[in-house]
């Protein structure tokens, strides 16, 4: 009975390994949103990592995530680890393009729980008076990736990250682009106003 048992499970196995490798050898997952903020404005907040931790979801798993800030210091060659708990891990990003107000990519490096270099690429369009943002990532699939994605919906996981991601960025973009334009109001004389006057007293 028991050598039944053990062959039927290692049979099970080899059907599962089996189907985990031919599924397929690379992933994209992708979410996008409209905000009502100019390109620039949302430009800004992707382009420097430091502003990261005010939307990205993955800032918020890990309150003792070690942060680590290098090479430029916005822009192609900005680099940025991080060390963290098992819900995040560890990696390392770098931007290696970057089209003012238009696309970002970065190159992503995890090592850890596994090791994987993937692309993630920021894509910005201008939507009415507002901005479109898709945010995807793109990589090959290791084994152990297509193992995953047969006892997990690997876009749903990703993708609810992004979507949390993208929601948060929102806000804050759209904040910043009301502050802004307040600033500027403020700035600007109002119709049929009389410009002060710059004679000096007599």
């Amino acid at each position: 009975m028991l050598k039944t048992i053990a062959i039927v499970i290692v049979v099970l196995l080899a059907v599962i390994l089996g189907y985990a490798a031919t599924r397929p050898d690379t992933f994209k997952v992708e979410r996008s949103a409209t905000m009502n903020a100019p390109p620039e404005v949302v430009f800004a907040l992707i382009n420097d990592f430091k502003t990261w931790t005010a939307w990205s979801a993955y800032e918020t798993k890990d309150p003792n995530m070690k942060r680590t800030y290098g090479g430029a210091e916005t822009g192609v060659g900005a680099t940025y680890a991080w060390d963290g708990n098992s819900d995040i891990g560890a990696g390392s990003m770098v931007i290696a393009e970057s089209v003012p107000a238009t696309r970002i990519k970065i190159d992503m490096h995890f090592t850890r729980p596994m090791d994987a270099r993937n692309d993630a690429v920021f894509v910005l369009t201008p939507d009415g008076n507002g901005t479109k943002v898709n945010w995807s990532m793109s990589g090959e699939s290791a084994f152990m990736f297509k193992l995953m994605s047969l006892f997990f919906n690997m876009d749903k996981m990703i993708g609810a990250d992004f979507e949390t991601g993208l929601a948060a960025m929102k806000a804050v973009a759209e904040k910043t682009a009301a502050e802004n334009a307040a600033a500027a109001a403020a700035a600007t004389p109002a119709e049929g106003a009389a410009p002060a006057s710059t004679d000096k007293p007599q």
